[in-house]
């Protein structure tokens, strides 16, 4: 005799089974998708670091008329979130989530298979090549992202959310960290872009690996199998638009989630432009300072993870906020030998705690846009999230390579992006004041 359906289509044997979720600890699924995480992460930030420090070097060897071309980079990664977060929100209902990560994640290996070919033909194709490689592994990432965040609820206790997502968050900085660093010892260890096809073949192998690594995550069902596309689904389905509209504190969690992609964004590439052009490091220390910010970012996640508590922890977000700006304003004093106050010595601590911060702030948050939709709209809503931070990160590049102009023109220094990046901070810390609640 067949199992009697709930109304939802699922059988109600499947549908309890689906509940019987272990803790967090033994949930090997949890463990491989976090595997998969950290693999592509170091591999999306080792390419992407390269990639930047490619585009700044450029302006100190004379190259590309002077221009630093980290904000066309960013706008270059950002662009396919924008095309193919809402199509990647309506395949992660349509079908399993697990289906969808596994297909990514090969897809993974064919982009970082053709950056092997970029960096090998580099003398011939330039940047422009680099910047095919990057436009399609940003595509991959917009496919990967709202399954990935949206199966947790799927596959994970409700209680285990902050820690899970705190952990997540923590191993994806950490890879951002090996990957930042490790592209920087890189750079300097091959000088010539044409010899880094190398780095690309160890690429090749790890997306292989992060494969292999999506296979041990739980199988599960598809959210709502029988979705019809619509136009919509290309953008904002009209269902998120109408959750959005009613539901007022997960809107202002959207809008504050941009807010930290857009300073992060600002973030790196003012770092970047800082050790190289202002400070006059070399590749290896100025990915040093940004690996400082992402040892703090492993920090705060820990740090939020533990406060919250298996609750939204508004104080906790509030805290990362203020913190964040204190910091930003720190790193955009004058002064000192190279027009920065903190130098070289001081801005690694000070990046360490904008790290740290921004942790605090960016995991509640997580957790709440994961967990307030309804289940049937999760990866809609994620997806919705996505293209909503890259939107703000894409707008990164734009006002990095807008406002990097307007400096040079009034002869200010590179830090002084960070005053511009502080104000952008000061109408969140004023008036996005979340209530603290269960999840």
């Amino acid at each position: 005799m067949p199992d009697r359906l709930t109304s939802t289509g699922m059988s109600e044997d499947h549908s309890e089974a689906r509940d019987l979720k272990p803790p967090l600890l033994r949930n090997h699924s949890f463990w491989g998708m976090t595997c998969t995480q950290f693999l592509g992460a170091f591999n999306d930030n080792l390419f992407k670091q390269l990639l930047l420090l490619l585009a700044v070097v450029a302006v100190v060897a004379g190259e590309n008329g002077e221009q630093d071309l980290q904000g066309r980079a960013m706008i270059v990664f950002a662009a396919p979130f924008l095309l193919f977060s809402g199509l990647a929100g309506y395949l992660s209902d349509l079908f399993s989530k697990r289906q969808v990560i596994v297909l990514s994640k090969v897809a993974e290996i064919v982009v970082m298979s053709l950056g092997l070919l970029a960096f090998l033909w580099y003398a011939r194709f330039g940047l422009h090549g680099m910047f095919v490689v990057l436009f399609l592994m940003g595509a991959q990432s917009a496919f990967f992202g709202p399954s990935k965040y949206g199966i947790l609820p799927e596959t994970l206790r409700p209680i285990d959310l902050p820690h899970a997502n705190g952990i997540m968050l923590m191993t994806t900085f950490l890879a951002i960290i090996l990957g930042t660093a490790i592209a920087g010892v890189l750079k300097v260890a091959f000088s010539d872009a044409d010899q880094l096809w190398m780095v690309s073949a160890i690429c090749v192998l790890i997306a292989a690996l992060g494969t292999g690594t999506s296979l041990l995550i739980r199988k599960v069902p598809a959210a709502e199998p029988g979705l019809k596309f619509q136009p919509s689904s290309l953008t904002l389905p009209p269902e998120t638009r109408r959750l959005l509209t009613t539901d007022k504190p997960l809107l202002a969690a959207l809008l504050a989630s941009c807010v930290f992609w857009l300073v992060g964004g600002l973030v790196q590439m003012s770092v970047n432009a800082l050790g190289v052009l202002q400070l006059k490091l070399d590749a290896k220390a100025t990915s040093l300072m940004v690996s400082s910010m992402a040892i703090g970012i492993a920090i705060g996640c820990i740090l939020a993870g533990i406060l919250s508590r298996g609750r939204f922890a508004s104080g906790v977000v509030r805290t990362g906020i203020w913190g964040i700006f204190a910091c930003l304003v720190l790193l955009s004093l004058p002064g000192g030998v190279h027009g920065q106050w903190l130098g070289f010595r001081g801005s690694i601590p000070t990046l360490l705690l904008l790290g740290m911060f921004a942790g605090m702030f960016a995991v509640p948050l997580q957790v709440f846009l994961q967990s307030r939709p309804p289940e049937s709209q999760k990866g809609r809503m994620i997806a919705t999230m996505n293209l909503a931070n890259w939107i703000a990160i894409l707008s990164s590049g734009v006002i990095y390579w807008g406002a990097g102009h307007f400096l040079e023109r009034i002869a200010w220094q590179p830090n002084a992006m960070f005053a511009l990046t502080a104000g952008i901070m000061v109408p969140v810390a004023l008036w996005y004041r979340p209530v603290a609640q269960g999840l």
